[in-house]
């Protein structure tokens, strides 16, 4: 990025050099962050910190490295104030049975889920579940330094710079990072994966469980699902391993006591997902309930996340609303 000239440094002239950076500054939030809420409101004040500095910004560097480093900063000031995010199974081990009036922990920080549209491949691999669940568990420092190496491609004495810190500190920062990854985060990508098992699998996945649920249809769920699937549902804190499990907790709940079920395919976090519907008793109307994100191993389904709530359904241009179809 050239220098911006002083005269030129105006409303117009910050908002025509931001704006195309604006999505990808929120990808890295929401690494950073677990939450596209969170996100939200970290770009709005990294923006109005980098405005208020725009003046100053002589344009010896990248811009773009220049707010990397103002929105990773404003990142690591909310992960000082809150804290990590968390999945069900970040908490404790899993049900070997349905829970019944299982109710929402409010003292636990949950992930939530990002909606991926005009993402890359690259971009959407770096915001998959397991990636940013993994993130969780590294301090804001090792977080930051990760993502700015090996996600963004930063060096070390930019990241250094950026952070305030020395070049020694931000490799001592991605080694332990690294570490961790390695521990927590799966070796093969669902972009991989999803790659490998190609698009019409992957659409008879979701359309087929989709359909399971709206039949009420056990054998048919079970049949997409590998032996050991994970079945969990934030913010609700019980979750459940293996198709014994999973199959009770499904055939009481899901497929039972709920009721009629409407559901629409998406995407998010680079993932297959289904956003879905509950019917609301003799209303008529079917309210948004979740977005049940799916993993893959192989040609099946090997995790169900459903983030639970209609506040996640506006960021992926959905209705918090379902009318009956006809």
């Amino acid at each position: 990025m050239s220098e911006v000239p002083a005269h030129e440094r105006d409303d117009a002239t910050f908002t025509r050099l931001v704006e195309p950076l604006r999505r990808e500054l929120h990808a890295h939030c929401y690494r950073m962050l677990g939450s596209a809420h969170d996100a939200d409101d970290a770009v709005q004040e990294a923006l109005l910190r980098a405005w208020r500095g725009f003046q100053r910004f002589e344009g010896r560097g990248s811009l773009r490295a220049w707010l990397y480093a103002v929105a990773t900063r404003t990142c690591l000031d909310a992960v000082g104030a809150r804290g990590r995010r968390a999945l069900p199974v970040d908490l404790g081990p899993s049900s070997a049975r349905a829970v019944m009036g299982d109710v929402p922990s409010t003292d636990v920080a949950w992930l939530g889920p990002y909606p991926d549209v005009g993402l890359t491949y690259e971009q959407r691999e770096a915001v998959e579940i397991a990636f940013v669940a993994a993130l969780q568990h590294l301090p804001g420092n090792q977080r930051a330094a990760l993502l700015l190496f090996e996600v963004l491609g930063f060096s070390v004495a930019e990241i250094a710079a950026m952070m305030d810190t020395s070049a020694t500190s931000v490799n001592s920062a991605l080694a332990r990072a690294r570490r961790t990854l390695a521990e927590k985060a799966p070796a093969a990508t669902q972009q991989q994966t999803l790659r490998k098992v190609g698009d019409a699998r992957v659409r008879e996945l979701v359309a087929g469980y989709a359909a399971a649920l709206q039949r009420g249809d056990a054998e048919g769920l079970v049949a997409l699902l590998v032996e050991d699937v994970t079945w969990s549902m934030p913010p609700l804190p019980h979750w459940y391993r293996g198709l014994d499990a999973v199959t009770d907790f499904a055939v009481r709940l899901p497929l039972g006591s709920c009721g009629a079920w409407q559901h629409v395919p998406t995407s998010a976090n680079g993932q297959p997902a289904v956003a879905s519907y509950l019917r609301d008793g003799d209303a008529g109307a079917y309210p948004a309930w979740s977005i049940d994100v799916l993993t893959l191993r192989g040609d099946r389904i090997a995790e169900i996340t459903s983030f639970l709530g209609r506040e996640h359904f506006a960021a992926f241009g959905l209705p918090v609303v379902s009318t009956p179809r006809r």
